[in-house]
């Protein structure tokens, strides 16, 4: 037992979480005793925090399925969320040491199993960390998953990604995750609300992308998503929209090959929606989770 460590992108930092407990498909068991007290008092604060921020921001959808975490004083066992979350939609989370590999992540997904980093940031860290923790993971994802709708999305994309692994086209994919499931914004009667994972697990990004009148916000193109680059380090310049999850669902029903080769010969967009320079080999590599 015991895998490699996971990079996306260039850092300083070697990578965190303890990588010689993960199974060959990059699993573990969720060490709940390791928690310090300090480590759920992090996580209470970080909840409420993002709680009380959601009303006008969030989507419906979400705010329904909160609640379906259970306990927001302490980190939660996985195995208590998996007794809600199998039964309304046949998910389940398990854990992972921090970041694995794309195709590891895909298949996990495909067989509706979401990977949850199981360690949480340091208070140091409480208002901004590099890799996605435990409450990016619960917070941000998880809550949506009891959704039907997302959640066979979700598994799509997994079923997608293994198809893109072998075409060489991860890339393209990795920029339609981040555009829907991380940042994606969702329109309801109200206005704009946010359904991606790093909107909704951010103190900061939540009120910019919703509220903010810098970033430009359009209406969902798969085509358009796979061409557009986007940061990783600042809150975006682009936001994708939606006007329900079942769209979402139904845009992404077809075969993405052809799509993947008409694309290779077109140009790219940069973050903000501008031409984009042609990519320098030191670029850094998508993160498809964080």
């Amino acid at each position: 037992m015991g895998q490699a460590p996971v990079v996306y992108g260039q850092s300083e930092r070697p990578p965190r979480g303890d990588y010689s407990r993960a199974a060959g498909d990059y699993t573990c068991a969720q060490d709940y005793a390791a928690y310090t007290e300090t480590d759920h008092d992090t996580y209470r604060r970080l909840h409420a925090r993002q709680s009380a921020l959601l009303p006008g921001r969030a989507c419906a959808e979400f705010i329904a399925a909160l609640s379906s975490l259970g306990t927001h004083e302490r980190i939660p066992r996985f195995e208590d969320i998996n007794a809600r979350l199998m039964p309304a939609t046949g998910w389940q989370i398990v854990a992972v040491p921090g970041l694995i590999p794309e195709l590891a992540f895909f298949e996990l997904l495909a067989e509706r199993r979401f990977p949850v980093t199981d360690w949480i940031r340091t208070p140091a860290e409480f208002d901004y960390i590099v890799e996605p923790d435990i409450f990016h993971d619960l917070f941000g994802h998880v809550p949506l998953l009891f959704n039907p709708v997302l959640a066979d999305y979700v598994q799509r994309y997994g079923q997608g990604g293994i198809k893109a692994h072998a075409l060489g086209a991860c890339e393209m994919l990795a920029r339609l995750y981040w555009y829907t499931i991380e940042f994606g914004l969702i329109r309801e009667a109200g206005g704009l609300r946010a359904y991606g994972a790093g909107i909704l697990s951010s103190g900061g990004e939540l009120v910019y992308a919703v509220e903010s009148p810098k970033p430009q916000r359009v209406p969902l193109s798969v085509e358009r998503a796979m061409r557009s680059r986007y940061k990783i380090d600042n809150y975006q310049q682009t936001y994708f929209v939606i006007d329900d999850l079942q769209q979402l669902f139904d845009m992404t029903a077809g075969d993405f090959a052809p799509l993947y080769q008409q694309l290779r010969n077109l140009p790219e967009f940069a973050a903000d929606g501008s031409a984009a320079a042609p990519l320098t080999p030191a670029s850094p590599a998508p993160d498809n989770r964080a």
